[in-house]
């Protein structure tokens, strides 16, 4: 028989710029604060498997192998399974779901999942250059004619360094303007509803309001696109313990939050001039099968919006509103703290931040706290239920990865 699963504990860094600690310092940082938030039973000596997820070790540091180890050592964390995680953008919650499955199998009592990234290294050109693994390199035509697809021609403002993840994005974003009449001031809407969000989040990045005035007037990176709506380059980390009922014991711990549901998948061929079929709508529909529950019964998500075009498309694929109405639903406040269905109440990754190999991990940090009560002014009233998506990498017209975990408290 299948075991029940639990966030026993969480941690999280701030989200920022930190050029006084290294990646691994910032994991130590995260997984101590998670085991302290496990209950008065939780140590190093009580972890029995931990996923490591960075994506960046390799290309940025120049360790491209036993990062987990060489990381979770200096804290105590010895003899026991160690996994190095990489799912692009999906990797913290990539990391998560292989740790739900070691205690769904009965094969562990209690697992670790942390997320670390260290992207500020005084080489912007380089870290810029790590996202071009988010694609086929080997086939480059592929990515053009594909965003050509989506997009039409690419519109480029020509102003600076970015990822080209922002022109995916910007493609895909044209795409939905041309099926649904989408604008940029409903995009624009949702950078404004984050960066609110955030200003309340100790642990954001940014956390400076901005209008949609101010949004739209910013400057522009890949039509529709101004800076405020795109995610910025992020250090920090994410750490998760989970458990099964008999973890839940060796822990004591007493403020668990049950995962539902966590599944991953990939992409599919169809035809990507239309949304349908979109691999999060699969992925969350058996999500939602899993856990047993609907998308109307969801109190809170976490999206994401590595730009605010994302959140728009995201809640249209998850369910949460109905297709070709995300941006009229962030315009008018349904996805507002306070509103029918409040997404990214963290700030999302426009303003708390996109370490990417911790981003998935942090939504699970933020909804185990909305799940407890202790999100202070950020708190959802009432939230019972909860969803994170987390997506990875581009193939073919979407996502290559995305990962959908349901909580429930």
């Amino acid at each position: 028989m299948a075991q029940r699963v639990w966030v026993a504990g969480v941690g999280m860094t701030p989200f920022g710029i930190h050029r006084d600690k290294t990646n691994y310092d910032l994991a130590r940082w995260a997984v101590s604060d998670a085991l302290a938030d496990a209950g008065p039973g939780a140590g190093a000596q009580v972890i029995d498997v931990a996923f490591f997820a960075s994506t960046t070790n390799g290309i940025l540091h120049d360790q491209g192998m036993i990062s987990g180890e060489i990381a979770l050592r200096e804290i105590g964390i010895q003899r026991v399974p160690i996994h190095n995680v990489e799912n692009a953008c999906a990797t913290g919650a990539s990391a998560l779901n292989m740790a739900a499955t070691f205690i769904r199998a009965g094969d562990a009592d209690v697992a670790l999942a942390v997320g670390t990234e260290k992207m500020h290294i005084d080489d912007s050109p380089r870290t810029m250059a790590l996202f071009d693994s988010g694609y086929d390199k080997s086939n480059p035509q592929l990515l053009d004619e594909t965003l050509r697809q989506l997009g039409g021609e690419v519109e480029n403002a020509d102003v600076g360094t970015r990822s080209i993840f922002m022109d995916i994005y910007a493609a895909m974003a044209r795409q939905h303007m041309r099926l649904y009449g989408t604008t940029a001031a409903q995009i624009a809407a949702v950078a404004s509803k984050n960066h609110l969000h955030a200003v309340d989040n100790e642990r954001a990045h940014y956390r400076k309001p901005m209008s949609v005035e101010d949004v739209l007037a910013a400057r522009r990176l890949s039509h529709p696109l101004t800076v405020p709506m795109c995610a910025p380059v992020t250090d920090g980390a994410a750490a998760v313990v989970l458990c099964s009922a008999e973890g839940l014991r060796r822990l004591r711990s007493e403020r668990p939050v049950e995962v539902l549901a966590s599944v991953v998948g990939t992409g599919t061929d169809r035809d990507i001039t239309r949304f349908d079929g979109h691999i999060s709508q699969l992925v969350s529909a058996e999500a939602y099968e899993r856990a047993g529950v609907s998308p109307s019964e969801i109190d809170v998500a976490e999206v994401h919006d590595a730009t605010a075009f994302a959140e728009v498309l995201q809640t249209e694929m998850l369910g949460l509103v109905p297709p070709g109405e995300g941006g009229v639903a962030a315009e008018r406040g349904d996805t507002t703290l306070g509103g029918r269905i409040p997404v990214n109440p963290s700030g999302g990754l426009e303003s708390k931040g996109h370490p990417i190999g911790a981003t998935g991990l942090a939504q699970v940090f933020e909804l185990t706290e909305q799940l407890r009560g202790e999100s202070g002014a950020r708190q959802v009233d009432g939230a019972r239920l909860a969803l994170a998506e987390n997506g990875g990498g581009f193939h073919r017209g979407e996502e290559a990865v995305t990962s959908i975990v349901i909580l429930g408290r």
